[in-house]
This record gives C-alpha cells, structure tokens and sequence, in this order.
C-alpha cells in the first residue's frame, strides 16, 4: 500500500524537477506547480529587491576606493569606477582618530557583548525555572520596564551619580540588557525537556553545571542569534557616547563617523590633506560607513543559519 502511495508522488517530484535541473525540496502532492509567470515574478521582484539594497552599498564602496580627481569629475558620488586607490582607508587606519574610535568601538562590543549575554542567559535560566526565588514578580518587574520608563533626564542624573560620565562603562551599562532577548531566551530554555534536567539533578548537578553542560550545548542557536542582537547594538551605538562623553578621544566609530560626515570637525591629519585637495572628503565619509558596516556584514552569514532556527524555536515553545 504504502509503494503504491509513494509511486505517484516520487512522480510528481520528477516532473516538477526536469530533466537536468537541480533537486528541489519535494512538493506536497496536494500542492499545484507554480506557473511560469508567477516564478518569473518572483524573480523580477526579488531581483528589484536585492539591487534596491546592493546598489547604494556599491555606490559607498566605490565612491570610497576612487580618487578625488575621479570624484570631482563625477560631480560626487561614483558610480562606475575609473581604477582604485586606497588612500582614504590608508589615511583612516594610519594611527589617527578614527584607528582610534574603531579600537573603542571594538572593545566595547566586545566587552558589553559578553556582560550583556552573561546577565541575559542567567536571568532568563532563572525565570524558565517555576521554582525559583520571585521568578514571578521579577518576572512582571522586567515586563513593567518594557512600557514604562523613566526617561532621558532620570537616566543621566543616575549615570552622573553613579560617576560614570567620560567613562566606558557608559557605553555598555545604561543599555547592557534587553528585556526582549531574556524573554526569548527563557521561552526557549522553558523548551528544554524537564525530564532531561531531573535526570542531571538525580546524578547530583547543580543548577551551575546544568546551565553550562547542558543548557548552553542545546541552546546554541538562540545563544548565537541574541549576541548577534547585542554585538550590532552596541557597535552601532552612538546616543549614549553623545550625552554621557566629552572626551574626543574616548568616542566610539560612530561619532566619529556622525562628525565626518556632517563636517563638523576633522582629525587634525585628515583635514590638512582635506583642505590641500590631496584627499577627498567625500571618499573620506564613505570609507568610514565602509568601515562601520564591514563586521556586520562579516559576522551576519556565520550567524545566519541560526537565526531562523533560534528566533523561531525561543519564540515559540513554552
């Protein structure tokens, strides 16, 4: 009975594949084959959509790698290149402000990256488990924070009270934990077969080695999708350096990145080679968005096929 079923479906899969096309997921035998016309719009929609995105991201990159001689003729931004230069990045990376707040900004995605998912993961361990001490009313608590809050004035009179002004710990513990990503996280742990952690608790783990051997091993993908979250926020984080930093040679990237391209001032190197026409301050701007885009566009394709798995999966059991 079950040959006679499975016969005409393989069939159908073959037809739908052709001759000498690449295997496709097996469809439903109840689902119709999509018309020629509907794959072609597809295609024209997702190819409109990806040069809409691809386009001004090649537009920077060019205009960064072009002379200021091509920029000129150009009448700005380049969009077809006339050979490439390197220059704009050579004068960036060459020890001045920007090499600078780039080693800032790297620090402190780092550092607030790991406090961030050290405080998420023990937090949202704590909650999943019913037990717990005031899990419940803690829980309302960070709930509460999600609708409610005090306000820009209120935070800055507790960061300048707690002397953490012209400091970097301004950068990471105003903003170092999202009540979203404890959420997920602790629907997703709640997802853990209890039975699994009884049996650790039977064998003498605990609560410590249960979160590290066996918590963390099955929560990988949830893991890599929220320090994904918390490594661009902090490393596109500009409003917090702004108002609790006075400091220039304290500033992260993206201030830095805000002042060259609103010219509101320039490294004291890059403006003397500005002003001299040895450099571009257009090829300058977009070198610094090349620089200020170029880890996240690194570290998204590695973390890519855990988001679908760790969004959805924290978002839906429990």
């Amino acid at each position: 009975m079950t040959a006679l079923i499975d016969k005409p479906a393989e069939a159908a899969v073959q037809r739908d594949r052709g001759p000498g096309r690449w295997a496709a997921p097996p469809r439903p035998p109840w689902e119709e084959r999509p018309s020629q016309v509907g794959i072609a719009s597809k295609g024209l929609v997702l190819t409109i959509a990806g040069l809409a995105i691809l386009f001004p991201l090649w537009i920077v990159i060019v205009t960064s790698l072009q002379s200021k001689k091509t920029i000129d003729e150009a009448g700005g931004l380049v969009v077809i290149p006339k050979g490439i230069t390197f220059i704009a990045y050579q004068e960036l990376l060459s020890g001045g402000q920007v090499q600078r707040a780039a080693l800032v900004s790297l620090g402190v995605t780092l550092v607030g990256t790991v406090f961030s998912m050290a405080v998420s993961v023990l937090c949202a361990y704590g909650l999943s488990r019913s037990g717990s001490l005031g899990h419940r009313w803690i829980l309302m608590t960070l709930l509460a924070t999600m609708f409610f809050g005090a306000g820009l004035i209120p935070t800055y009179l507790l960061v300048q009270a707690l002397g953490l002004t012209d400091t970097y710990l301004a950068l990471i513990l105003p903003s170092a934990v999202s009540v979203f990503n404890i959420l997920v996280l602790r629907s997703f742990f709640m997802g853990i077969s209890s039975e699994l952690i009884d049996s650790a608790r039977i064998d003498g783990a605990g609560d410590w080695r249960i979160l590290w051997k066996i918590v963390m091993p099955l929560s990988r993908a949830v893991i890599a999708v929220i320090s994904l979250f918390y490594a661009v926020g902090y490393w596109s984080a500009w409003f917090n350096a702004s108002i609790y930093l006075t400091d220039q040679d304290m500033m992260p990237l993206q201030n830095v990145m805000i002042q060259l391209v609103q010219k509101q001032e320039r490294p004291v190197g890059l403006a003397t080679q500005v002003n001299t026409g040895q450099l571009s301050s257009l090829a300058i701007q977009m070198a610094v968005m090349v620089m200020a885009l170029l880890p996240v566009a690194v570290l998204s394709p590695f973390v890519q096929r855990h988001f679908k798995k760790g969004m959805l999966t924290g978002a839906v059991k429990g």
